[in-house]
């Protein structure tokens, strides 16, 4: 089912021309200077006259603001500046790396050379150690372990929340240190 482009959210935002069944609004030139309260039938002969749209721009208003616009260019710069503001964005995600409280010297340090290439790239990263049996009477181990971690990938990260026992699991997030 494809989107018809009359559906866009930008299109139900605002009321236009003969759409604006108010008895009075506030007109507005396209330039900015006010026309003064009118009829918007008055209105409407006022827009078409200059070959212009009457757009509601504050319905909350009393009485609501209208404005002479073009209002299909008026259309296509709020989608630019929607499609741009997206474009800047950067999402960070929560990447997981899970840790034993036996594992050895040389696989903490292959994960955390990868939780400092997460990190790198403006991720955030959770790090987590499952006890299982005998493991739940010595948490000060898993503890140690996560503490150990962190002085590995402590000169691109920041603690963003310590180590805490949830259950049988302990974990902490780490995330980029800021510029």
């Amino acid at each position: 089912m494809s989107e018809n482009k009359e559906d866009t959210p930008i299109n139900k935002e605002h009321q236009i021309n003969h759409e604006i069944k108010d008895r009075e609004v506030r007109v507005v030139d396209e330039d900015g200077t006010q026309l003064g309260i009118m009829s918007a039938d008055e209105a409407n002969r006022l827009a078409d006259s200059k070959n212009l749209d009457l757009v509601k721009i504050s319905p909350q208003a009393v009485p609501p603001v209208c404005k002479l616009l073009n209002y299909g260019k008026y259309r296509f710069e709020l989608i630019k500046k929607e499609k741009e503001t997206k474009k800047n964005q950067k999402v960070q995600e929560l990447k997981e790396i899970w840790l034993s409280a036996t594992i050895d010297t040389h696989d903490m340090e292959y994960k955390s050379k990868q939780a400092a290439k997460f990190v790198e790239d403006g991720n955030k990263v959770r790090l987590s150690i499952r006890m299982k049996g005998r493991q739940q009477a010595h948490p000060e181990i898993s503890m140690k372990i996560m503490e150990d971690f962190y002085q590995m990938v402590s000169e691109t990260a920041v603690k963003e929340k310590g180590p805490t026992q949830e259950g049988r699991t302990i974990a902490m997030i780490i995330a980029p240190k800021k510029k």
